[in-house]
């Protein structure tokens, strides 16, 4: 996956909407005015700190949104184990770092919020500052981050509810219980 760089071009917030097994998937970024896109937002139902519905001045453009409809369709199929898509998530450097380290982690796996941090290049006292660049990653699903575990194992937080993350673990493991 590629984070597509910050720059002053005008664009566009597009969004779309996707059924998914975690309930209706939204899906947003933006669309630059010479029609390229990234994706910036995937979001669940009854998402902490999400937009629940699209903002009134984004504008609907399941095209733009298409490639990444079809890569999570064929994740939730078992067909996908990764993503491919150009992203553009808001966040600081911090969190960008974090979010990076992310992707890194292998589908079917789990590691601590502490095993994050030294992925990221951070101490092991920055564990808390991780776990809420974690909590705040705005690309559920695509970047990971219900793969991160509580330190003895445990399901910790997951913004989008302990349910959602059990099933997504679930999924990529074969359904094997947590």
């Amino acid at each position: 996956m590629t984070t597509a760089p910050a720059t002053a071009t005008a664009f566009t917030t597009v969004f779309t909407t996707m059924d998914s097994p975690l309930g209706t998937l939204l899906l947003s970024g933006p669309r630059a005015a010479d029609g390229t896109f990234a994706l910036g937002a995937v979001t669940a139902p009854g998402q902490k700190g999400a937009l629940a519905a699209p903002a009134a001045d984004w504008e609907p453009d399941a095209d733009a949104l298409a490639p990444a409809v079809a890569q999570l369709t064929a994740y939730f199929a078992g067909e996908r184990t990764a993503f491919d898509l150009p992203l553009a998530p808001v966040g600081t450097p911090f969190r960008q770092q974090v979010w990076d380290a992310l992707d890194d982690v292998p589908y079917g796996t789990t590691l601590t919020y502490g095993q994050l941090a030294d992925a990221a290049g951070q101490s092991p006292r920055a564990v808390r500052a991780v776990g809420g660049a974690v909590g705040a990653n705005p690309l559920l699903i695509v970047r990971p981050c219900h793969r991160v575990m509580g330190a003895n194992g445990s399901l910790t937080g997951f913004a989008a509810g302990i349910d959602a993350k059990r099933w997504l673990l679930a999924h990529e493991s074969g359904d094997r219980l947590f």
